[in-house]
């Protein structure tokens, strides 16, 4: 197995600190799109968890989307959940926001507190596969766990 990277072992302890326990596995190719992840986890697109980071338009908050692997956003949408229009962020505000780089965002333990939502999809299977932290690394997790865990509120993300 190929060592874990310091995003990894951040990605672990935050995990832990939350009161969730994750084995997190490198993988030898990348896991930076659901279609990749999905390949290299032997499961279906739609088990893949992708964390998507969307800033305010008005506010400037940032928000955090966690969607299964083959749904599109509909960000005006889900701008009516929230109560404000979305945008798209720069990496470096990704990066500032979350502790990770666009790719390796994992659903839980960033740097700062974020607003989080939950595609209504994920929660039809048993467990999930997520990023870990780096383009490499995911970690399997049951969705219900992980809805619990950040305290995201599920939603309908494609309507």
């Amino acid at each position: 197995m190929t060592e874990l990277s310091n995003a990894n072992k951040r990605f672990i302890e935050g995990a832990k600190a939350r009161g969730v326990d994750v084995t997190v596995r490198v993988m030898d190719n990348s896991t930076r799109t659901a279609e990749d992840a999905a390949k290299a986890c032997g499961c279906t697109v739609d088990r893949i968890v992708k964390s998507l980071v969307f800033q305010g338009a008005d506010t400037g908050n940032p928000y955090l989307l966690l969607v299964s692997g083959p749904n599109r956003v509909n960000e005006k949408g889900v701008a009516a959940i929230i109560g404000e229009e979305l945008e798209r962020p720069d990496a470096d505000f990704v990066r500032e926001t979350t502790g990770y780089s666009i790719g390796g965002i994992p659903p839980l333990a960033h740097t700062t507190p974020l607003a989080t939502y939950m595609d209504k999809d994920l929660l039809a299977f048993e467990t999930v596969w997520a990023a870990a932290g780096t383009p490499k690394a995911v970690f399997e997790v049951d969705p219900a766990r992980l809805r619990e865990t950040t305290g995201a509120e599920v939603i309908d993300v494609t309507e």
